[in-house]
């Protein structure tokens, strides 16, 4: 599969967000990663429906949203999604994973189950025919700025052959949490499809945008 890029839109102040919108469309970006929080699943607060339908009519690039929501079954319709675009939803975050996915695959999106770092794989099991992607976090999520949890590592190469063993070769892998020059290139290399990039990589003052684009693109083409 070719491998993508997912910026971390909360990592883009709001005064910036043009230039960012510019440069991921010249770059090739392929999704712009969203971060909805309640602020009950996890710590935080972050991105809501107006914002998402506000991205969608400031960028022609597909939305990548990632909803750390506690019952997203019952907020999907909400947010208005559509055809092309990734959605994920928690294992952890409801007793009713199989209609939330189903709900978001209703829409014409893509659904995503997101997976916590200390989450089993075999939260998989019974929703493998219910997803086209696997959002395996590589740190607890909520916050930006946290170290990857070494054992994630394995865990995307665990995902891989889960998902291969079970002829599900189309579904995606994508990483979120750290994802630094150096981790994407262990994490490409583990089997990640989707890389979430946040302050870790191109969000950083300390590096050209266009040219911390083209250093990400390269660490996970494993050039």
């Amino acid at each position: 599969m070719k491998k993508k890029i997912s910026p971390s839109m909360m990592c883009s102040g709001v005064l910036e967000i043009g230039t960012y919108l510019s440069a991921f469309e010249k770059n090739g970006i392929e999704y712009l990663h969203i971060d909805v929080m309640d602020g009950e699943f996890v710590p935080n607060l972050m991105l809501g429906t107006d914002y998402v339908k506000s991205l969608r009519k400031a960028s022609d690039i597909p939305l990548d949203v990632h909803l750390m929501i506690y019952n997203p079954e019952n907020k999907i319709d909400w947010f208005d999604f559509q055809p092309g675009e990734y959605v994920a939803v928690h294992a952890e975050s409801t007793a009713h994973v199989q209609r939330a996915l189903q709900k978001i695959n209703a829409t014409g999106a893509k659904a995503m189950l997101a997976i916590n770092p200390a989450t089993p794989i075999s939260a998989l099991d019974y929703v493998i025919d219910d997803i086209q992607a696997v959002l395996v976090m590589t740190v607890n999520p909520g916050f930006a700025g946290q170290k990857l949890i070494p054992q994630t590592l394995q865990k995307i190469t665990d995902v891989r052959r889960y998902l291969d063993d079970k002829g599900r070769y189309d579904v995606e892998i994508e990483v979120d949490g750290n994802v630094s020059f150096e981790n994407a290139r262990k994490m490409s290399a583990a089997g990640g499809d989707i890389f979430v990039a946040g302050t870790s990589s191109f969000f950083n003052k300390n590096i050209d945008l266009d040219l911390g684009i083209q250093k990400l693109r390269e660490a996970i083409e494993l050039r």
